[in-house]
């Protein structure tokens, strides 16, 4: 029932953000790199912010983005899914009002015989569960 709680709460959403690094098992990803394309829920209360209009009462989205940023285009990691859990742990170590991260990363050119949009994960992390919240 508490996860039904937090995914229908309030959140802040991050789509599209492209960003070039160098994951992948095969050492041609690693040495020439690719588009990664990264899609963020973050979960918390909007209310405060919602009622005081004021930025200190909410998590900016530019400090989302940094995180995902700094993930993707720092140091390779084999799997989408590693680079996935960095950027959800990042984010809840950074903010402790965040209750759950929804992380979604894409890679858009994978050589695969057939046309596709993206491949990539989706993970979804719980402060209750996965990860506990430290300030409490």
């Amino acid at each position: 029932m508490e996860d039904d709680a937090i995914m229908k709460g309030d959140k802040l959403i991050l789509r599209g953000l492209k960003f070039h690094g160098y994951h992948g098992v095969k050492a041609e990803e690693r040495k020439l790199g690719q588009k990664f394309l990264v899609d963020v829920d973050a979960w918390m209360d909007l209310l405060p912010a919602g009622k005081s209009d004021n930025l200190s009462d909410t998590v900016s989205y530019t400090d989302i983005y940094r995180i995902v940023k700094e993930t993707v285009e720092g140091p390779a990691q084999n799997l989408l899914e590693s680079v996935a859990q960095l950027i959800a742990s990042t984010t809840f170590t950074k903010h402790p009002q965040i209750s759950a991260v929804r992380v979604k990363v894409g890679k858009p050119h994978v050589a695969v015989p057939g046309s596709v949009d993206y491949l990539g994960v989706e993970i979804l992390r719980h402060r209750s569960v996965d990860i506990p919240n430290r300030a409490a």
